[in-house]
């Protein structure tokens, strides 16, 4: 086993508003290896997305992993709703920066990282 990080696997990894209400998280590979090899992993789940950010289950309102376009990707409920008194994020989009270096535990892909 090899442990990588994951902005070292996948091609994007972004977030952004949802609506008013809601931050919807992207994480996109370019091969389908290294997309299967991280699924398997299990490092990408509803569990370990509330305790990487602290959340409360119901909190995550959408998590998918959809393999047509090697991307898994959650939404999240905001605490207060975009650019309200408070919202440090207007945009969503400084949220993304913990799945950076979460650490990905997985075989030696065939693809070269």
């Amino acid at each position: 086993m090899t442990t990588y990080r994951l902005d070292q696997l996948a091609k994007t990894i972004r977030s952004k508003n949802a609506g008013v209400n809601k931050i919807t998280f992207d994480i996109i590979f370019r091969d389908p290896d290294i997309y299967q090899a991280v699924k398997k992993a299990g490092v990408l789940t509803r569990e370990s997305m509330c305790r990487l950010y602290d959340l409360e289950p119901e909190r995550i309102c959408d998590f998918v992993e959809y393999d047509p376009g090697l991307a898994i990707k959650f939404t999240i409920f905001r605490k207060r709703p975009s650019g309200s008194a408070g919202d440090g994020d207007i945009f969503g989009a400084q949220q993304y920066a913990p799945l950076l270096e979460l650490p990905v535990d997985m075989q030696q892909p065939k693809t070269r990282i």
